[in-house]
């Protein structure tokens, strides 16, 4: 036990994960959120009698999330009924379409219908190799790189040969598949990363794979509900959250972080401050300026972001016969990625991902009808895009590709309830820098040592969890991040929880 009091600024999924953890422990744990609920990108979308999630919804890698939950002396069971999705998700391109589905041998059989010019077998192969390179880089992924000696560290030297630095994610799906549509069944995963499958890193192909291997999760209300439950266990084990209260900036004396500036005027002092706001967003306005000179104005300029996305939440008076997950690639994806990425531009044809969770879980809206998420990717704020010019005719044409590739023809006329979500808004509502929602991009210079730490090296006691830190975005990587900063500072307590750091080929079968 601990009686050491920690500051957590924001109640997003790394957040609350390391709040459940520290304060199963012992520590005094303080929660500040700027919001009225909690959650951030992984929060709710309330619109009426329709509820969705506001960024998140893909639940992968669910022994992770399980981890954090054994880690407070809890079963996830008792607080959330997860749901394993199949299909998957339903992938649909201009001549064909591909169910995608955790049955590997389903899969195989997909393959062989939708793709006859490929040869059998090509997932045993993904699954056979990737499970290897998943093995090797996952003891890298989850250590902590603070210090520059984590470069000489045997689990990164045994990991290097598999990180595919030298090959892009699309190069390296040619192992396994020779049809591009194929390939990008499996590479369009990118997205999590906000990132190129031309240019992500050959090592993100464990992403497919533990999609495959361990297939993806719906939580039965919606995936804020995890931080819901997170902050019941919080306030279970004593500590305390704070709604509707927005930190102004950080209080730092002679390179130590000692608490928190609230706007209202108030402070509020502790021995740890753990950052789960955006990261550039945080170096920007919770500090003085040049406090960290590496991650000044200049040099947060400098970094590689993710993309956008413009959002629509649809609350509709009727219920659509559409899988939970969908995808409609663009005609010409190559095309698209390239407006987004290197054009900086809005594509005349677009590729778009539309949830109908309605169809799995009844919670979210009332009988009848469904909840539509609709998500497009598009270029962060660094294009110059005018969304206040833009939002509108972009939203029409949203919804008149909806209406063409599912073949909804009347959605229109059952939109009862609607909120619109563009790169404008998720940089001045949600303090995203550049509105890049998938945080910084996972080039190999951002990543691992190179990436923004857990542990803050120029400032005693000042931690990060979230996208912008190692591992990186998504879900599973966010609560990875909680569990490596919350191990650094349990450590430093000397406090042994048997470590998460530790990395065995078979715990995470054994964790599923």
């Amino acid at each position: 036990m601990s009686d050491k009091k920690v500051i957590i600024v924001g109640a997003g999924p790394g957040g609350l994960s390391a709040a459940t953890i520290l304060a199963h422990q012992g520590f005094d744990v303080t929660v500040l959120e700027k919001e009225e609920e909690v959650g951030g990108r992984n929060g709710p979308v309330s619109l009426g009698p329709y509820k969705f999630d506001t960024g998140p919804t893909f639940l992968m890698m669910k022994f992770i999330l399980d981890e954090v939950f054994r880690l407070t002396g809890r079963n996830i069971d008792d607080y959330l009924e997860c749901v394993l999705l199949d299909p998957m998700y339903r992938l649909q391109f201009d001549d064909r379409e591909v169910i995608c589905s955790p049955d590997h041998k389903a899969m195989q059989e997909e393959i062989d219908k939708k793709f006859p010019e490929e040869k059998g077998g090509q997932m045993d192969k993904f699954l056979s190799w990737e499970k290897n390179r998943f093995q090797k880089l996952m003891p890298a992924l989850r250590r902590d790189y603070t210090s520059w000696t984590s470069l000489c560290s045997r689990e990164l030297i045994r990991s290097l040969p598999y990180f595919g630095a030298n090959r892009s994610l699309f190069d390296v799906l040619g192992n396994y598949f020779k049809e591009d549509k194929l390939k990008l069944s499996f590479t369009f995963q990118a997205k999590y990363l906000g990132m190129s499958p031309w240019e992500c890193p050959g090592g993100f192909a464990i992403i497919p794979y533990v999609e495959h291997a361990y297939g993806i999760w719906h939580v039965m209300g919606g995936l804020f509900k995890i931080c819901e439950a997170m902050a019941k266990i919080v306030r279970e084990e004593g500590g305390q959250i704070y709604l509707n209260s927005p930190v102004k900036s950080l209080l730092i004396k002679d390179k130590k972080v000692g608490g928190v500036l609230l706007e209202d005027g108030n402070t509020l002092t502790g021995d740890y401050v753990i950052i789960n706001a955006d990261f550039a967003y945080a170096m920007e306005n919770l500090m003085e300026k040049n406090t960290l000179p590496r991650y000044n104005s200049q040099k947060l300029a400098k970094m590689k972001y993710s993309c956008s996305i413009f959002m629509l939440y649809l609350g509709l008076d009727k219920l659509y016969d559409l899988d939970h997950h969908n995808i409609y690639f663009a005609r010409d994806y190559k095309k698209n990625v390239d407006d987004i990425f290197k054009g900086n531009k809005l594509s005349q044809d677009f590729s778009i991902y539309v949830q109908n969770a309605s169809v799995t879980d009844p919670n979210l809206a009332p009988e009848g009808h469904s909840a539509i998420y609709v998500l497009v990717p598009v270029s962060n704020n660094q294009s110059g895009i005018d969304w206040e010019k833009e939002k509108d005719p972009f939203r029409q044409r949203v919804l008149d590709k909806i209406k063409e590739r599912t073949g909804i023809k009347d959605l229109e006329d059952h939109i009862v309830e609607e909120k619109i979500i563009s790169p404008l808004e998720w940089e001045k509502d949600y303090n995203v820098y550049l509105g890049a929602t998938f945080n910084l991009a996972h080039s190999m210079s951002q990543m691992l040592y190179f990436r923004p730490p857990n542990k803050f090296r120029k400032l005693k006691g000042l931690y990060l969890v979230g996208g912008g830190t190692h591992p990186g975005s998504g879900l599973p990587t966010i609560y990875q991040s909680a569990l490596i900063s919350t191990s650094l500072i349990l450590k430093e307590q000397g406090i042994d929880i048997k470590s998460p750091l530790v990395w065995t080929p078979g715990q995470a079968q054994s964790l599923s």
